[in-house]
């Protein structure tokens, strides 16, 4: 099974290019779907032992979690130690499910692929990118973004200009739709021929 690495900074159209993977019956691994399930099961209880105050009912309330962690690096490493070989397991499980089906293409979708070194686990990596405006405005048209979290997330983030450098695939989702659906169909025609490169 070829495994495909899909990244992208905020507000690039990452979501809609993987559910764009995902009608061409593309199996896709969603790793923040995987940390909101973990953030109300089983990474609850671990998150309010390192970060007190932080759950309400069981449950993370991202909110108060984000005010503790956010723009503090030392606690945002101390929040992914926790998270991140949860979501690797899940991750684990879904590539195993996915192979037993027989599907020939797999989508990891990862928002810090490079940053947590997630494409030594790709065979090939598609970013998904656009125009910093464009970017910018569709950031905006997010509930509860502000100019300091836009900031902060950027710069959590890896530039744009230096993923598309690393990408075997660059998805362009600033010319619609249609558009974004032909890069996914053509990506997906190229890595049935291509090699694996997995370590």
């Amino acid at each position: 099974m070829f495994v495909l690495g899909l990244t992208g900074s905020l507000g690039m159209g990452k979501s809609a290019t993987a559910k764009m993977f995902a009608e061409e019956g593309v199996p896709v691994h969603d790793a923040d779907v995987a940390v909101h399930r973990l953030y109300e099961t089983e990474a609850a209880p671990l998150i309010e032992a390192a970060f007190p105050g932080t759950t309400a009912g069981g449950k993370v309330d991202r909110d108060k979690l984000a005010q503790q962690v956010l723009g503090d690096t030392v606690a945002i490493k101390k929040l992914e130690a926790i998270v991140h070989p949860l979501v690797r397991r899940a991750e684990a499980l879904f590539l195993e499910d996915a192979a037993r089906k027989g599907a020939p293409v797999a989508v990891l979708d990862i928002p810090l692929l490079f940053e947590t070194g997630g494409e030594k686990r790709c065979d090939a990596v598609v970013v998904v990118s656009a125009p910093s405006d464009v970017q910018r405005a569709r950031a905006f048209e997010r509930p509860g973004m502000t100019e300091r979290k836009f900031t902060a997330i950027l710069t959590k983030q890896m530039p744009d200009t230096d993923k598309r450098a690393r990408a075997d695939f660059v998805v362009d989702t600033s010319k619609g739709f249609d558009a974004a659906r032909a890069q996914v169909r053509d990506i997906l025609a190229r890595v049935a021929t291509m090699a694996k490169r997995r370590k």
